[in-house]
């Protein structure tokens, strides 16, 4: 196989594994309740043939084409295509809203747009025809339109299925794309709350997949059956470059989760050998594992218990003492075991990534026998930076060392500085971020930590104010809010919701809107006696549900308390220039915010 650093560009190493895996299945989706497989070679072409349709169709090499599509094979052959098109990928969220979408084109230029199905093309096109430059949207599925209104709408396979796909020409146009060259722009949200175009060149992704790659293959050892199973969106960074340009990498096959509700029974069908996964799927597993085993009681508890205590002792001593060598074998062979087949049964390792992981979580998980690895990114860095190794001791309260490839520093401040070729280029239109990001090659996280004795980065707090939930999706808390206190209902608000689920929100009323609100509904003219009232609370969360009807899923706010007070520079929950102190909000509302999740 090609060293990974002697790769040029992304395309080329994914038609190198194609030639040298040939008719191996690669891409698998469920198709009439059968797992149906995609090959390596088959896959080649039909990347080559997206790339002749799309340069038939008038791309050109530059041209931005965002991608809309839950996780699928033709996810891949796009992305892959359009790269191998000489044009730049622009993925972006299924759950985005028609602002969104447009903000995306609109920012990118983007001149085309490849979009799954019906459902999201309903909130695609309306962006599509409003923009500037988007030309042509092209549909995985047949799209039902009524009539053409802008962008000229097409379908694959009428646009690719009679393209020859010829690998060889394909091959030659790929050798004048290098490394540093553009291969797509991730958005992510910035704390301004417009999202932020992430300029990821080849060699960004292909340097923080081979450090990837580099614990795959000396920590656990690579084979001919490697299977991940994707189901992280593709649009994530995490899993753009952990889930898709790993397994490729890898030469491993991939295979696609029909949703988290058949997650489960997905897991026991492929049995997957590495899963990339945010910390919330852990959270959930756990719960359920913990359930199933309280049901059975007795032996199944008991035995619980015992594997929970004995990991928490090994991972204080750093090994098993000789006293718990019987007590580990038998756990070996009864729970462990039993959960190990659950995942099943040739789990290598689970890597955690996009959001901060529960070190209880992942001793759970440690001590049933799943090999549980912490990472530490952001897309700015193609997105991985640092990840737990077994070659190492695996500490669940760090993110592991920096990966092969990555230089990390701390400033003087505690500022986690990364540099190295899996480095952004900068943010596509905004030099301003940019300048404030990168400094001299150093890019500047906003995360603060330090790096232990054992070379392990620790992190210990945000510099910046992005929440990241507990699926690792970004958030910009400032966007929620302005747009709540556009409400005449509502003077102030702060948003919370990092690790969590969703956002939850502490609202301040209005005064005015309050005393007119009292006298219609026949209240008391008073703040106070106000805010016990439902009614009162009702009026409020309505003005909430205005708001969160032009928010994508992730920036909903499900619930709100309301505030004892405005938030002032006296009580020092302001700042002279007037933004808020969340850290001292926190300290005074956390418990109850920390209550509406119950």
């Amino acid at each position: 196989m090609t060293e990974p650093q002697d790769w040029p560009n992304l395309v080329t190493m994914f038609l190198d594994q194609a030639e040298a895996n040939g008719e191996r299945p690669f891409l698998w989706a469920k198709w009439d309740h059968e797992w149906q497989s995609i090959s390596w070679i088959e896959a080649a072409y039909q990347v080559a043939q997206v790339a002749e349709g799309l340069i038939a169709a008038g791309i050109k090499p530059g041209d931005r084409v965002v991608l809309v599509s839950e996780n699928r094979p033709e996810w891949c052959i796009a992305d892959l295509g359009i790269m191998a098109a000489g044009a730049v990928t622009v993925p972006t969220y299924t759950t985005n809203t028609e602002r969104d979408h447009l903000h995306i084109l609109e920012d990118s230029h983007a001149a085309a747009a490849i979009v799954s199905d019906q459902k999201l093309a309903r909130i695609l096109l309306p962006a599509a025809y409003q923009s500037d430059a988007c030309d042509l949207v092209i549909g995985m599925e047949r799209l039902k339109i009524g009539q053409s209104s802008g962008a000229r709408v097409r379908e694959w396979r009428e646009l690719f299925g009679d393209c020859p796909g010829d690998l060889a020409a394909l091959r030659q146009r790929m050798s004048g794309v290098e490394r540093e060259d553009l291969a797509c722009l991730i958005y992510t949200s910035g704390t301004g709350g417009a999202p932020r175009g992430v300029r990821q060149h080849h060699g960004a992704i292909l340097c923080c997949v081979a450090g990837a790659f580099d614990i795959l293959a000396n920590d656990f050892g690579l084979t001919e059956n490697e299977t991940f199973l994707s189901f992280l969106p593709l649009s994530h960074a995490y899993e753009h470059s952990a889930g898709q340009y790993l397994p490729i990498m890898a030469g491993a096959q991939i295979y696609y989760s029909q949703g988290l509700d058949k997650l489960a029974a997905n897991i026991e069908e492929t049995k997957p050998t590495i899963m990339v996964v945010v910390p919330r799927l852990f959270e959930v597993l756990r719960t359920r594992i913990s359930k199933g085993i309280e049901k059975q009681g007795g032996a199944a508890k008991w035995m619980l218990e015992r594997a929970l205590n004995l990991g928490r002792r090994r991972v204080h001593a750093g090994k098993t003492s000789l006293v718990d060598k019987p007590l580990d074998m038998i756990l070996e062979k009864t729970i462990r075991g039993k959960v190990r087949d659950r995942f099943g049964g040739r789990l290598k390792a689970m890597v955690s990534g996009g959001a901060p992981l529960n070190p209880e979580v992942g001793l759970f998980f440690q001590a049933l026998g799943v090999t549980l690895l912490q990472g530490y990114g952001q897309t700015e860095a193609a997105p991985i930076v640092s990840c737990n190794r077994p070659s190492r001791t695996i500490k669940m309260d760090t993110v592991g060392p920096p990966l092969k490839g990555a230089t990390v520093r701390i400033a003087e401040d505690g500022e986690i500085l990364v540099q190295g070729e899996l480095v952004m280029h900068g943010y596509w239109n905004n030099q301003t971020e940019t300048d404030r990001v990168l400094v001299d090659g150093w890019l500047h996280t906003g995360d603060i930590g330090h790096i232990d004795e054992d070379g392990h980065i620790v992190i210990t707090d945000r510099k910046k104010d992005l929440i990241v939930n507990d699926k690792g999706d970004n958030v910009a808390p400032q966007r929620v809010e302005g747009m709540l206190t556009l409400q005449p209902e509502i003077l102030q608000a702060m948003v919370a919701g990092d690790k969590r689920p969703y956002l939850v929100g502490l609202v301040v009323p209005d005064p005015e809107w309050a005393m007119a609100w009292a006298k219609e509904a026949g209240a008391p003219a008073d703040m106070a006696q106000l805010k016990s009232m439902p009614e009162f609370h009702r009026a409020v969360m309505g003005a909430v549900d205005r708001v969160n009807k032009g928010l994508s899923v992730i920036e909903r706010v499900r619930r709100v308390i309301l505030a004892d007070a405005q938030f002032t520079v006296e009580n020092e929950q302001m700042t002279p220039s007037m933004k808020i102190r969340r850290h001292v909000i926190r300290d005074i509302y956390g418990e109850r915010l920390n209550g509406l999740y119950k």
